[in-house]
């Protein structure tokens, strides 16, 4: 059997009316939605309901599904500890899941459990529906830092799972959007809140899945959003199948986005391979950004290429320009693939007889050493794009009214550590956060005093 209903749905504390205290008429058709939602529940019946949700622990490489028998929750965190909910998991479901997922080389299981207690991006979603319909298990599934092609092919392994077990089943993918609406909304203001919610918005009202999963990760991250991963895994749950999609709504007067939406299968239809259309689409970037790659790129990639693919570092090659092989510089080379950082290592200083020599040992450690991510592979090489870092000589300063987050590359020196970010990074927008983001890489504390150093970068993309 397949999955019944799937739906998208946020979870704003503040509707439940007994935390609101009447804010929550400020969202009265998020409201109206998630009535109509709860009472199509209770007509369906489902025997479980699957929630994933943005606010159980997440992890870096691993879909978390939570263990046991049951959970409790309330919402102490939003001052009304009285309003409390409780559910049965559905056992065999999730172990069904696991093992789908393992097959499909996705990891993923009900390890590592941090907090047994019920998250808020699954308690708001069942609060509304427990009034409508309680006689339901639950699967809760937590999101992973993992790229969005990895929760699509989750959405995948759960399809096939509830198909498998032949369980009647609901699938909840708790998703707020953007909390950069408003300039009084928690994050305030950032023109990319808007422009994603209105991708997103059009993208659940058309089920146009492949345009929400070709959103950039520079603007997801611009918005502050914390759903989009969740939507991502509904996604795959339909992936080869046709969809009969509805947007109940959309507001967002607090400063965050709130969508619902309703998708049902109405069949299948192997057009509607989304993940296979993404992929294409990401290996034709990648090849036109190939086509048009000045030679710093250009030999960074050829030797990452060679190390892959012969596992031996390539030849010196011929007809480099000059400043290549006559200048001596430190080097950064960073690995995107589907616009997702895959790796990046550098040198602040040269290590080696030139900028070339330089470029192919550190695309060779950025591709295969660095240690936040596994080694590419041969299968990945085609997808990926590379940024070629050239870093002037550091420069010591005074204090941080010499920087500027646009133009210049902070060093942060306390003892023995040191911690380098360089200048003009998505998402980094003061003197402040650079400064910050390189004392936590060098691991330095708030309050230990640090000397400063800058410097400039010239980048080859």
């Amino acid at each position: 059997m397949a999955i019944t209903r799937l739906y998208a749905l946020p979870h704003p504390p503040l509707a439940v009316p007994g935390i609101g205290r009447g804010q929550e008429r400020g969202i009265s058709k998020t409201l109206a939605a998630f009535n109509e939602i709860a009472m199509q529940i209770a007509d369906i019946a489902p025997e479980t309901i699957i929630f994933i949700t943005p606010h159980n622990v997440v992890y870096s490489d691993y879909f978390h599904i939570s263990p046991g028998t049951f959970a409790r929750g309330d919402f102490s965190r939003f001052g009304a500890p009285g309003i409390k909910l409780t559910t049965l998991y559905d056992e065999e479901l999730a172990m069904e899941i696991s093992r789908m997922a393992e097959q499909d080389g996705i990891p993923a299981g009900e390890m590592g459990e941090r907090d047994p207690k019920l998250d808020h991006g699954t308690m708001v979603p069942m609060w509304f529906i427990n009034n409508r319909y309680k006689d339901y298990a639950t699967v809760r599934i937590s999101q992973s830092g993992m790229e969005p092609t990895a929760h699509y092919r989750l959405g995948q392994a759960i399809s096939r799972a509830v198909e498998a077990t032949g369980r009647k089943t609901v699938f909840v993918a708790s998703s707020d959007l953007s909390h950069k609406l408003t300039e009084d909304g928690p994050y305030g203001f950032a023109p990319e809140g808007p422009e994603f919610d209105e991708i997103v918005v059009q993208a659940l009202a058309k089920g146009d899945f492949l345009t929400l999963l070709m959103i950039p990760e520079e603007l997801r991250e611009s918005a502050a959003q914390c759903g989009y991963n969740s939507l991502i895994t509904l996604a795959g749950c339909l992936d080869a199948r046709s969809v009969k999609p509805i947007l109940h709504s959309y507001e967002g007067p607090f400063g965050v986005g709130y969508a619902v939406a309703t998708f049902e299968q109405t069949g299948h239809d192997e057009n509607r391979n989304i993940l296979e259309k993404y992929e294409e689409a990401s290996l034709l970037d990648a090849r036109k950004k190939q086509e048009t790659e000045d030679p710093y790129p250009s030999l960074a990639r050829r030797s990452l290429e060679y190390a892959v693919n012969s596992g031996g570092r390539l030849p010196f090659p011929e007809g480099l320009p000059d400043e290549m092989l006559k200048d001596k510089a430190g080097v950064f080379v960073s690995l995107h693939k589907n616009g997702r950082l895959r790796g990046c290592i550098g040198t602040i200083s040269p290590t080696t007889a030139s900028v070339a020599r330089e470029i192919i040992q550190n695309a060779v450690s950025a591709g295969l050493s660095d240690s936040r991510f596994e080694p590419v592979s041969k299968a990945e090489l085609p997808y990926l794009t590379y940024k070629v870092d050239v870093l002037s000589a550091p420069e010591k300063i005074p204090d941080a009214r010499a920087l500027d987050v646009k133009r210049f590359g902070v060093i942060v020196t306390s003892g023995h550590k040191r911690g380098l970010l360089l200048p003009n990074l998505d998402g980094i927008d003061t003197v402040d956060e650079q400064i910050a983001i390189a004392r936590r890489k060098a691991g330095i504390p708030d309050n230990m005093p640090i000397n400063l150093e800058r410097f400039e970068v010239v980048r080859h993309e």
